[in-house]
């Protein structure tokens, strides 16, 4: 495959589906690194990733369970954040990843 066609391909503003998941794959970690700002400084690789479902729940992937259980005190923080920048969450659920 050409490079231009690979290009082409993973181009976000494309109307294909490649397009799409890249869109959403930059919109997660946009969102990620909005809720690790809005965290004190030695939370710093506390989370992993971070999705705002269809339905309005906040879902926070945490690096260990222990980052998860510190994480759940500060779902009222996680959740202003997601407002401040433009988001309607309902509900947040911290995950620990599956490593």
């Amino acid at each position: 495959m050409a490079n231009n066609e690979l290009k082409n391909l993973l181009n976000p503003s494309d109307g294909g589906d490649l397009g799409q998941i890249v869109r959403r794959a930059r919109q997660m970690g946009e969102l990620t690194h909005v809720l690790c700002k809005a965290l004190p400084d030695d939370y710093a690789g506390a989370i992993v990733a971070a999705n705002l479902r269809e339905d309005g729940d906040l879902v926070v992937i945490a690096a260990t369970s222990a980052w998860a259980s510190r994480l759940r005190y500060e779902t009222d923080t996680l959740l202003a954040a997601a407002r401040a920048a433009g988001l309607e969450p309902a509900t947040c659920r911290i995950r620990v990843t599956q490593s």
